[in-house]
């Protein structure tokens, strides 16, 4: 091995390039949140989805179930429209990060969950095509539905809130802004 420039010279010749990165090793970063307010969103999200895909599964379970009482709309019938409802709005989640899909999911997860925590603690009867939907037990299906509507009123809270935090600027600002913010706001035109 000869020496150039006081170092010990490379085995490689000088017309070999360094070897690259595979491809499938670097594209699953690019994927990856770059700031903390895209990564609680993208938590957000997912606890959101995650909560409806629990609560339309647990509907979709049970409606066979209460599908048995006679009236215009059953309670059978009540359940898939939640099912559909929560699945429709967990895909929407999943397909856009905006604020409307995330008060989508609030809309649908807390008026189950509110549906559910009357129908429990209170005994209404029956209210013009729907049956009565008292209900004063609580069983461990319902308990997954509660909690899985709890988490998505929850995640989708935390999204519309990281949602409407404005990011503050980064170090690229304008030189004119930061040397304003140096002499306290005041403006540098004569008055």
């Amino acid at each position: 091995m000869t020496q150039r420039n006081g170092r010990p010279a490379s085995t490689m010749s000088r017309n070999a390039h360094p070897a690259r990165r595979s491809a499938w090793l670097t594209a699953p970063r690019t994927r990856l949140p770059r700031s903390p307010r895209q990564a609680a969103v993208a938590a957000a999200r997912l606890i959101a989805v995650a909560g409806l895909s629990i609560d339309a599964y647990v509907h979709l379970d049970l409606a066979s179930t209460y599908a048995e009482t006679q009236a215009p709309v059953n309670e059978g019938t009540l359940f898939r429209a939640e099912a559909v409802l929560a699945l429709l709005t967990g895909l929407a989640l999943i397909m856009s990060a905006r604020r409307l899909p995330f008060v989508l999911g609030l809309a649908v997860s807390a008026s189950a969950l509110t549906l559910m925590l009357v129908s429990r603690y209170v005994e209404l009867g029956p209210l013009g095509p729907f049956p009565e939907l008292y209900d004063p037990v609580w069983f461990p299906e319902k308990l997954w539905a509660a909690g899985g509507e709890a988490a998505a009123v929850i995640g989708s809270v935390a999204g519309i809130l990281f949602l409407s935090i404005r990011a503050r600027p980064r170090c690229g600002t304008a030189p004119a802004v930061r040397a304003s913010r140096r002499r306290g706001g005041r403006s540098s035109s004569p008055e």
